[in-house]
C-alpha cells in the first residue's frame, strides 16, 4: 500500500468516527482531496486508492494536471479565488468551484461555460467569521448573491464554502461552523435548493462534522506537508 493510500485510509477513519460520533451517516460526508502543489503521479496514486474527487487552489497549476490527466475519471473541484481574468480557464476545465463571491465573476463563469459540458457546480464562498485576510462575501450578502447565481443558464448553485481563521480548540472550532451551518439552512429556509456545505480541513474536520460539513477538504493528511508557492 503507498503512503498516500495509507493516509487516505486513515482519513476516512477519522470522517468515519467524527460521522459515528456526531450520530451522522457516513455517506453524508464526501472527502475532497486538496492536491495543489502535488503532480499528477500523486492524484494518479490517490486515484488508485479510490479517491475520485479532487481540489486545486492554482488554477494554471491545475489546468496542466488536468490535461496531463485527462484520460482519468475524477472530479475536479476549483477551490481557491478565481480572478476575472482566469474565468475561462475554469469554466472549461473544472466540474466544481467553491469560491465564488462576487456577480461578475459568475457571470463569466456562465457565459464562458462550453455547451457540451454539464453546468459547472458552484458554491458560494463566505467569510462566516470575518477574517481580514479571507476572502468570501459577508453573510448577510449571501442570499442576494444566491438569488443572483440561480438566475445563470450554466451554472447550478450547490451550497456555502467557508474557510475560518484557525481555532484552538473543538470547541471553539465547532462554534465558527455552526456558524455557517446556520447559515446554510437559513439560505435554504429561503427557498435555495443546496445540498453542499463545504468546511473542514485536516486540522478540523471533526469539528465540522460535528456542525453539519457535507464535503471535507483535506490536503495535508492525504498528501502530506507541502512547499509555500511563492
Amino acid at each position: 500500500m503507498t503512503t498516500i493510500a495509507s493516509n487516505l485510509q486513515r482519513v476516512h477513519e477519522r470522517i468515519a468516527q467524527a460521522c459515528a460520533q456526531a450520530h451522522r451517516d457516513v455517506n453524508e460526508v464526501t472527502l475532497l482531496a486538496v492536491s495543489k502543489t502535488f503532480g499528477p503521479d500523486a492524484v494518479r496514486d490517490a486515484h488508485s486508492a479510490g479517491q475520485r474527487a479532487f481540489g486545486e487552489n492554482y488554477i494554471q497549476e491545475a489546468v496542466e494536471k488536468i490535461q496531463m490527466l485527462g484520460s482519468l475519471p475524477v472530479e475536479w473541484h476549483c477551490i481557491g479565488p478565481v480572478q476575472t481574468n482566469k474565468t475561462r480557464l475554469v469554466a472549461t476545465h473544472f466540474d466544481w468551484t467553491h469560491s465564488l463571491d462576487r456577480v461578475k465573476v459568475a457571470q463569466r463563469l456562465s457565459e464562458q461555460r462550453p455547451d457540451g459540458m454539464p453546468p459547472l457546480q458552484v458554491c458560494i464562498q463566505v467569510n462566516v467569521d470575518g477574517g481580514a485576510t479571507k476572502a468570501g462575501v459577508a453573510p448577510a450578502d449571501a442570499l442576494a448573491l444566491a438569488r443572483e447565481i440561480v438566475q445563470l443558464p450554466r451554472l447550478k448553485l450547490r451550497g456555502i464554502m467557508t474557510i475560518p481563521e484557525p481555532a484552538a480548540d473543538f470547541v471553539s472550532q465547532k462554534a465558527v461552523h455552526l456558524r455557517a451551518k446556520t447559515l446554510f439552512n437559513d439560505l435554504r429556509d429561503a427557498g435555495l435548493v443546496l445540498d453542499t456545505l463545504s468546511m473542514g480541513m485536516t486540522a478540523d474536520l471533526e469539528a465540522a462534522i460535528a456542525a453539519g460539513s457535507t464535503m471535507v477538504r483535506v490536503g495535508t493528511a492525504v498528501f502530506g506537508g507541502r512547499a509555500r508557492k511563492g
